[in-house]
Order: C-alpha cells, then sequence, then structure tokens
C-alpha cells in the first residue's frame, strides 16, 4: 500500500512540470480561432477599374484582382450596389478601391473609394 501511495504521488510529481511546461509554450498563441483575420478580409479593399456604369439597374462592372473575402481571383464582373449614390460617384476608366460581399444572393459593392 505505501509502495502504491509513493508511486501515485510521484506519479503527480513528474507530471506536475510536464503540464505546467506545455501552459506556457502556448500563452503566446493566438486562441481566437482566426476571427482577427476573417475581420480583416471581410474589411480588406479590393482594388479595380470601372469598365461600365449601368445606372438604371444600379449596376458596375469592374475589372479587379482578387476578392480575398469572397475567395475569388481576378476578373470582370457586373456587381450591384448597396447604396445607389454610389453610382453617382464613379464613370467609366475610373480606379477605385472597394468591398464586394455576397447580399440577398447577388454579389454587391458595399464600399467604394476612387484612389
Amino acid at each position: 500500500m505505501k509502495q502504491a501511495v509513493v508511486s501515485v504521488l510521484m506519479g503527480a510529481a513528474l507530471a506536475f512540470p510536464v503540464v505546467s511546461y506545455a501552459a506556457g509554450e502556448m500563452s503566446t498563441m493566438d486562441m481566437s480561432g482566426g476571427e482577427t483575420q476573417n475581420a480583416d478580409a471581410n474589411n480588406a479593399m479590393s482594388h479595380g477599374e470601372i469598365k461600365k456604369v449601368d445606372a438604371a439597374n444600379g449596376r458596375l462592372t469592374i475589372k479587379h484582382g482578387p476578392l480575398e473575402n469572397l475567395g475569388m481571383g481576378a476578373m470582370t464582373m457586373v456587381f450591384k450596389v448597396k447604396d445607389p449614390a454610389m453610382i453617382t460617384q464613379v464613370q467609366v476608366g475610373d480606379r477605385i478601391d472597394f468591398v464586394a460581399d455576397e447580399v440577398g444572393g447577388a454579389l454587391t459593392v458595399v464600399k467604394l473609394q476612387k484612389r
């Protein structure tokens, strides 16, 4: 019996430093689950050039670089605009920075600024 107690105590004594070491090593790890990265990706501006303005339908055709938040590569495509006032801010040939997102099932420019 005495030997069993000694064995348990020795096991606990050896386990404590290992657990402490592992916890110390994890103290510098980012445990946010990538939420900060996702937020940054969602707010990151993409770069593009206006190819067509369709004021009647509230749409812009934009030749753009990668859309990181949507996982899309560079291409030319048509986007709705969240705010109709965006249409009046740009014209064909303007270089822009913008954020696009899926709104109601449609790719939509939610933030726009001229470069």
